[in-house]
């Protein structure tokens, strides 16, 4: 059993960076649980104030049902109540109750809603998909704002008044104007968090909006760095800011932007980079090449990351 209350997550997570941790895996693709449980504990030394275990740069997409369960449970297990662990729910609306109802039961703190999959659906049906998550489970509730889950600002005004553990809103969208009337509609109601690919491009944008913390991968492998880019935000520290943004995340985004779906290979890449490898990503994406990879390492070199 979770030991925060939906407002108690709220507020905990507000509270700091979050982070999407890598799954680690073998060669022969299988869960690595070893090689993940180490990289937990070499995490838990950076103050982080929530992880997403499973997620979108934990490779929830290419996971079974049951290896999501275990890789909650392991999360949870290896976290121990000192970081909050937020656990995915994703697919059909039957499936993500399921998936929330074993987050609960593995002993996660909240739950991350990703968009149902591959059907476009109204607002009617989005709302009625996070309306049965909420019902399904005392957790709190994250909504993943991106793809096929285009909410309207009523609907998320008319969830918040529906659904008390409905507790959070991750934006992976990027519009400005929706999220400005968002927040002058609902204020601290819910709390927003940036979800777009590499969040540290947006942070310091956002931050006006009332988005006051963001999902990093990078936070992976550079995790003083993130925490470091993360302070100069909160503070308004813009020539810090912009000083990161040049000397590590925007050579960083050109590496990122050479493939399809490297936003997450990159992450695994900069695992092997610094010595902390997380093994290969799973089909269908696929890893960085050798070339890709040096420059990568170079960078994270040059940069003092």
């Amino acid at each position: 059993m979770s030991r925060y209350s939906p407002a108690a997550i709220q507020r905990a997570l507000g509270e700091g960076l979050l982070s999407f941790p890598v799954t680690h895996f073998k060669h022969d693709l299988s869960f690595d649980e070893a090689g993940y449980r180490k990289h937990l504990g070499h995490l838990a030394s950076f103050p982080a104030a929530g992880l997403f275990a499973a997620g979108g740069t934990g490779e929830f997409f290419s996971l079974t049902p049951e290896e999501v369960g275990r890789v909650v449970r392991v999360a949870a297990d290896e976290a121990a109540g000192a970081v909050p662990i937020i656990a995915p729910a994703g697919q059909g609306t039957a499936q993500a109750v399921a998936f929330a109802r074993d987050a609960e039961a593995a002993g996660a703190d909240a739950v991350l809603l990703f968009p149902p999959y591959l059907t476009e659906a109204g607002q009617d049906g989005l709302a009625a998909h996070v309306r049965a998550v909420c019902e399904a489970t005392p957790l709190g509730v994250i909504v993943y704002h991106r793809s096929n889950a285009d909410y309207s600002v009523a609907t998320v005004e008319r969830l918040a008044a529906e659904c008390p553990n409905l507790v959070g809103f991750k934006d992976g969208v990027g519009d400005i104007e929706f999220m400005t009337r968002l927040y002058a509609t609902l204020g601290d109601r819910l709390l927003y968090i940036g979800g777009l690919p590499t969040a540290e491009t947006f942070a310091l944008p956002y931050l006006q909006l009332g988005v006051t913390t963001y999902s990093s991968a990078i936070f992976n492998f550079v995790p003083a760095f993130a925490l470091a880019f993360y302070d100069a935000v909160r503070a308004g520290d813009r020539d810090e800011v912009y000083r990161r943004l040049r000397a590590f995340v925007l050579p960083y985004l050109d590496i990122r932007n050479a493939g399809k779906g490297y936003a997450v290979s990159i992450v695994k890449a900069g695992m092997t980079a610094v010595g902390r490898t997380a093994g290969p990503v799973r089909p269908p994406l696929t890893d960085l090449g050798e070339g890709e990879l040096a420059a990568l390492a170079a960078l994270i070199e040059a940069s003092g990351s």
